[in-house]
């Protein structure tokens, strides 16, 4: 341990039981008022995260992960979460801690590197591809068939396993049925933002929660799949333009045309992106028709 910027005490007190002594903690991320970190024992390997009570400018992230945490005791109830996947939650002197089992798995974009290339349209590759997209479908798939929305779905919310096989992490964001008090939904990363969930965030008022559906996470998927293998964000628009301005691009539904942007031609996959990102939620495929059609 000894790191500049250690773990909450009080998170470490009680999961040295479940990781086990001697334990090493890692720091993996500090931004946008959250804290990450690898705590590795010789029982188990968890992933920690704490809000940053000296970041003035974040949301309140201690309430952010008291509802993610609540999250995922209603998904685990319901059938959508593997009960294991909890590890802990609680107070510490700063605000809020969260524990998660540890997951081998790289970010969809990093993952996807090597398919960015304009040699690797081989057949395994292909198939990798695709068994990528269908894994993802299955796991939102199942968010869906208990009632939640992910509503993050971005590449960084998905990590791809040395098997191919994609697991979708960081529910904090997650609409759910009958939610109660929570922070208003307020869309997540504005480059996987679906068209309706744009139009909605340009017409309402910061203090107003907008419900996602399931087709704003299909969306996700497809701006996610799209981004991740042409290196180009779906819709159109300059780093430094305006959020709001975004998001008026995002709302028409119009995106750059994969005939232009992919790195090579590869009919099958290019057919799931284009149906994710159809403009009319209402004519997008669910998440278990998608899977169907990738396993097919």
């Amino acid at each position: 341990m000894g790191e500049a910027l250690p773990p909450p005490g009080e998170a470490l007190d009680r999961l040295k039981d479940h990781v086990g002594e001697p334990f090493t903690t890692r720091l993996l991320s500090d931004r946008r008022g959250s804290r990450a970190w690898k705590i590795e024992g010789p029982k188990g390997t968890v992933a920690l995260k704490a809000n940053n009570p000296g970041d003035d400018t974040a949301r309140d992230k201690a309430v952010e992960m008291a509802q993610e945490d609540d999250h995922l005791v209603r998904l685990t109830d319901a059938g959508a979460l593997s009960p294991g996947y909890r590890v802990g939650a609680g107070a510490w002197e700063g605000g809020r801690w969260l524990a998660v089992r540890w997951i081998e798995g790289t970010s969809v974009w990093s993952a996807f590197a090597p398919a960015r290339g304009p040699q690797d349209g081989l057949p395994s590759v292909r198939s990798w591809l695709l068994g990528v997209a269908r894994t993802w479908a299955e796991r939102l798939g199942q968010m869906h068939a208990a009632g939640w929305v992910h509503a993050d779905v971005q590449p960084t919310n998905t990590l791809v396993t040395d098997e191919g096989a994609a697991v979708v992490i960081d529910y904090a964001l997650a609409c759910g049925p009958g939610d109660g008090p929570r922070l208003p939904y307020r869309g997540a990363l504005t480059h996987t933002t679906a068209p309706e969930i744009a139009d909605a965030l340009l017409s309402t008022t910061a203090d107003i929660h907008i419900q996602a559906e399931p087709p704003a996470d299909i969306w996700g998927l497809g701006a996610s799949l799209f981004w991740c293998w042409t290196g180009q964000r779906p819709v159109a628009y300059r780093d430094d333009t305006p959020r709001e301005e975004k998001l008026k691009a995002i709302a028409t539904g119009v995106t750059l045309s994969l005939d232009d942007v992919r790195p090579w031609v590869f009919p099958e996959f290019e057919k799931v992106i284009r149906t994710c990102l159809t403009p009319a939620p209402e004519y997008r495929p669910s998440a278990a028709e998608l899977a169907g059609l990738l396993t097919s």
